[in-house]
């Protein structure tokens, strides 16, 4: 193998890679992640033995059916969340209601395991938002600490409310031409020097 060929792959593994990033980045990921993995031990254990030496214990409840129908709604508003972004309120806080269900028809939420998977991905998804578009960063693909800490400054110096003077009166560049116009008048005017003198 080449090293061309190695280039050519890690080339291809890479893309991949940032195709799924980018993917992932326009989603709430890891709430549907957490979502879908709360109701893979819902609707697990309520229907499996657990056998201490000769002592066999099912753990079936007398909602088994319930929590089957919780754990598989859980998967499926995990991977609504992934699916159609749009609608990840809804499930995130559906995936919240069935969570708190399940502490109840499946076994205090599968060992609470299954429960709190399903209340922080049902949290995760109802408060993602979508971001804006990247910033430009410069060459190297990443920004130092001067650049970043100079754009965050100028921001706040926008966004501070700034005290304008009123003015009274001819603007300022006509101001400047009027006094300009008199001090070359009292020049050549012989009894300007007395008017300066009473004045001062």
């Amino acid at each position: 193998m080449s090293a061309d060929t190695r280039q050519s792959v890690m080339t291809g593994f890479g893309q991949k890679r940032s195709a799924f990033r980018d993917w992932r980045g326009r989603r709430p990921f890891w709430g549907g992640l957490l979502t879908l993995l709360a109701g893979i031990p819902i609707m697990y254990i309520p229907y499996q033995n657990l056998t201490l030496g000769s002592l066999t214990i099912r753990m079936s409840t007398t909602a088994g059916a319930g929590s089957l129908i919780i754990g598989v709604l859980l998967v499926v508003l995990g991977i609504t969340m992934w699916f159609q972004p749009q609608s990840r309120v809804f499930a995130g806080v559906a995936a919240i209601l069935l969570s708190l269900v399940s502490l109840v028809v499946s076994n205090i939420g599968a060992f609470l395991i299954g429960f709190l998977l399903g209340l922080i991905g049902g949290a995760l998804g109802v408060s993602w938002a979508p971001g804006g578009p990247p910033a430009a960063t410069p060459r190297g693909g990443r920004t130092d600490e001067a650049t970043t800490t100079a754009v965050a400054e100028s921001a706040a110096k926008d966004d501070e409310p700034r005290d304008v003077p009123v003015q009274s009166g001819p603007p300022a560049a006509e101001h400047t031409a009027t006094e300009h116009t008199a001090s070359v008048n009292d020049a050549n005017d012989p009894n300007a020097n007395g008017r300066q003198h009473r004045a001062g």
